[in-house]
């Protein structure tokens, strides 16, 4: 990555990396699956009320700790209080946990794409065992592995994260490129006809996302695509000329960000009618860009004038390519995020609230505090797996699950900031809000945009009658809180005792 002379993030450095950390591919698929052309104005309007406002909030927060090591604790905890950041930090751990479950559930399929060139995950029963019940249990033998080889110090491992990463910015570009020849050797005709732009724009061809309750739930996958956004608050004393370099960057990555989403769901519609490619029962919030992009692969095939029996090749060829790209990509940063969360949380905050025995290191890393996160993961691996649903539900799960997990420490960053702006005690080297009271109306509007985000998500399930969602999407969250608080207390009470 280019660098000034003096060392420095330049213009373009920074706007590359909040891009790369940020935009992810298959929000672009799993969008278009859930809401069609309807999911641009959802992904538009969270950028505007989230991610835009949050980065400069993380931005300020970044500079003003510079010289803490830790990170998002410190930023809570000199803001608001201990038992408040503590709490905060563990919510932003346990999404991890929660990310940990879905991908070691569903790292199957780019698998399965990758050997077979299609996903044939929701045929692996075996010895009478479900799909799903049969991927709960390869998920937990994927932790186990994983534990084991980063217990061993393997971390070279985590290098197939490079790779991926650069494969699936060739898919990027293969999206891009192949809707726009598929467009041009169809003379413009779209797979997703848009009839018209209001219908095409506000109403989704999903069924389960035609009510106003599903369609404003959505709002939680469209924040969630802007994930990565903490990465933004160390890099502001790293870039070149920040007051007047950082702000402007910013906007610009979150403009290219935000077009990127748009250009790649219509890249999509190009080539993919819902109907006909998306509305089987096969299709799943976890298949479901192989499924486009294998269709695309075939389309291209069929408009360069191929047989049929050519394009289908040339379908499962694109999906093999996906399947690489993706199992290859998450792998490797599954290997991170295996540790690297869990000793910021250990490191990051007060020795004495941890038992003794959590904190104790082996090769840099708190290996019992590993195996106490993985016989957890596990745990809600095959209790959910185990539930007896099909494949499509499991998956549904996993993704909603992780969504709400994800984005509720947005929550305690965004409230802490409130807290931030009113302390005129802390030092601010780096502000861009500098009216007050516009940047605490701006917290409070992203903290409720956040809130109403999840609280669509937690209720919508049940106005369809499934309760499961919703108890699964509570139940983490409750859980790892209830733990903090334990925690805590439990500290409090030594050091009073003292």
């Amino acid at each position: 990555m280019s660098k000034s002379t003096t060392g420095k993030l330049t213009l373009v450095s920074l706007i590359l990396m909040i891009f790369t950390s940020v935009f992810g591919f298959a929000n672009m698929p799993r969008g278009f699956f859930l809401m069609g052309y309807a999911a641009i104005p959802w992904y538009i309007i969270s950028a505007i009320t989230f991610f835009i406002p949050f980065a400069f909030m993380i931005a300020e927060f970044g500079a003003a700790y510079k010289n803490e090591k830790g990170g998002i604790y410190s930023w809570m905890e000199k803001s608001v209080g201990p038992r408040y950041a503590f709490v905060g930090i563990f919510m932003w751990y346990a999404s991890y946990i929660i990310w940990m479950v879905n991908v070691a559930s569903t790292i199957w399929i780019p698998l399965s794409n990758m050997i077979f060139g299609h996903d044939t995950t929701s045929q692996w029963g075996i010895l009478g065992l479900s799909s799903t019940q049969v991927l709960g249990l390869l998920g937990v033998a994927w932790l186990l592995l994983v534990f084991f080889l980063i217990s061993k110090g393997l971390e070279s491992i985590k290098k197939v994260t490079s790779i991926g990463g650069s494969a699936i910015a060739l898919l990027n570009v293969a999206l891009l490129i192949g809707g726009i020849t598929i467009l041009i050797l169809n003379k413009g005709q779209l797979a997703q006809p848009i009839s018209s732009m209001t219908e095409a724009f506000t109403v989704s061809p999903n069924a389960n996302y035609q009510s106003m309750l599903a369609m404003l739930s959505f709002l939680t996958f469209a924040i969630f695509a802007f994930g990565g956004t903490e990465v933004v608050g160390g890099l502001v004393d790293q870039t070149e000329n920040p007051v007047k370099t950082f702000p402007k960057g910013l906007l610009i990555a979150a403009g290219v960000i935000s077009l990127g989403y748009v250009v790649g769901i219509f890249m999509i519609g190009i080539f993919t009618n819902w109907d006909s490619v998306l509305s089987a029962s096969g299709v799943n919030n976890g298949n479901v860009a192989y499924i486009i992009m294998q269709n695309l692969g075939y389309e291209l095939g069929h408009a360069l004038g191929f047989s049929d029996v050519v394009a289908v090749q040339m379908g499962a060829w694109v999906a093999r390519f996906v399947g690489l790209s993706m199992f290859l990509a998450l792998s490797g940063a599954f290997m991170t995020l295996s540790y690297s969360p869990l000793k910021q949380l250990i490191e990051g905050t007060p020795e004495k609230i941890w038992p003794k025995k959590l904190t104790e290191t082996k090769n840099g890393l708190p290996i019992n505090a590993m195996k106490v996160q993985a016989f957890i993961a596990i745990v809600l691996i095959l209790l959910v797996s185990f539930g007896g649903e099909s494949a499509a539900k499991f998956f549904d799960k996993l993704v909603l699950m992780t969504n709400v997990a994800m984005t509720i420490p947005y929550l305690f960053i965004s409230i802490a900031f409130i807290s931030f702006k009113r302390n005129d005690s802390i030092e601010k080297p780096f502000v861009i809000y500098k009216n007050k009271s516009l940047a605490i109306v701006i917290a409070i509007i992203v903290t409720v945009v956040v809130a109403f985000a999840n609280s669509f998500s937690i209720i919508e399930p049940i106005t369809t009658g499934d309760y499961d969602k919703t108890l699964w999407m509570i139940a983490g969250p409750t859980f790892f809180s209830l733990v903090a608080i334990l925690l805590y207390w439990r500290y409090e009470r030594k050091e009073k005792s003292k």
